[in-house]
Formats: structure tokens, sequence, C-alpha cells
């Protein structure tokens, strides 16, 4: 029973990692127009912008005006180009501010 749950969680880590890694490995050698590169250099911003948003509406529900503080501080530091951790961390700092500072 014990290696039947390895096995599955090897094959389980194979079918994930695979698809992700071989994009990864395979574009570093494909040449891309100038306008798919500009659209692949966009996905993060809109993945921070999937994963940000529904926190957004609910981060404090005694005080919403927390949560869009945040992604106005988020979204402040991606249109200036930051890296996706860079305006993560605005926001989250952002609203702990906001939270000690007001209560």
């Amino acid at each position: 029973m014990r290696s039947e749950v390895i096995f599955l969680l090897l094959g389980m880590t194979l079918v994930t990692y695979i698809p992700r890694a071989l994009p990864a490995a395979l574009s570093e050698k494909m040449k891309f127009s100038p306008r798919v590169e500009k659209f692949l250099k966009l996905i993060p911003y809109t993945a921070m912008a999937a994963i940000i948003f529904p926190g957004i509406l609910t981060a404090d529900a005694a005080n919403p005006a927390y949560g869009l503080a945040g992604g106005a501080v988020a979204l402040a530091a991606g249109l200036k180009k930051k890296s996706v951790m860079v305006c993560v961390l605005a926001a989250v700092a952002t609203e702990l501010l906001l939270y000690l500072m007001v209560g």
C-alpha cells in the first residue's frame, strides 16, 4: 500500500511538472515575433491581477477600503513595470499599514 502511494505521488509530480517545464526549456531556443514576445511578457501581470483581484474585494469585510487601497498600489506598481513580487509585497504592506494606523 505504501509503495503504491509513493508511485502515485511520483506519477502526479511528473504529470504536472513536465507540461510546466517543457515550454520553459524550449522557449529559450525558439524565436518569437515581437508581438508574441510582448504578449508573453504581459502574462505575469495578468496572472497577478487574477490572483489579487478576488482578495481586493474580500480583504476585510468590515472595511473594504483596505483591499481597494492595496489593489490600487499593486496596480500602480504594475503599471510601472515592477516585478510581480514587488507588486504583491507593496499591496500587502499598504493593507498592513492601513490596518495598523486606522485599526
